[in-house]
C-alpha cells in the first residue's frame, strides 16, 4: 500500500480510502463525501450498490471539481 497515491494530481498526502479503483487521502475523502451528499441521498444509495469499476466515473466526475490548489501537501507544518 506504500506505492499508492491520492488520485488528485499534486497531492502527496497519505492514502486513506478507495475512490473506485483509485485512492484518496483523508482530506479528499471527506471532500468526496461532501460532494456526494450535495448530490442528494439517492447518490449514496446508488454509489453503495456499484462495484469498484462502476464507481470510477463518479470519482472522475468529482475529481474534476477539485483544483490542485485544494490538494493538501505533506510539507505543511502541523501545530
Amino acid at each position: 500500500m506504500n506505492d499508492l497515491q491520492c488520485m488528485i494530481q499534486g497531492c502527496q498526502a497519505k492514502v486513506y480510502s478507495p475512490a473506485g479503483t483509485q485512492h484518496v487521502c483523508k482530506e479528499h475523502f471527506l471532500s468526496f463525501l461532501t460532494w456526494r451528499r450535495r448530490k442528494g441521498a439517492q447518490m449514496f444509495v446508488h454509489y453503495a450498490g456499484l462495484s469498484m469499476d462502476q464507481r470510477d466515473p463518479i470519482a472522475a466526475e468529482w475529481s474534476k471539481t477539485v483544483s490542485t490548489v485544494d490538494a493538501p501537501s505533506t510539507t505543511a507544518s502541523k501545530p
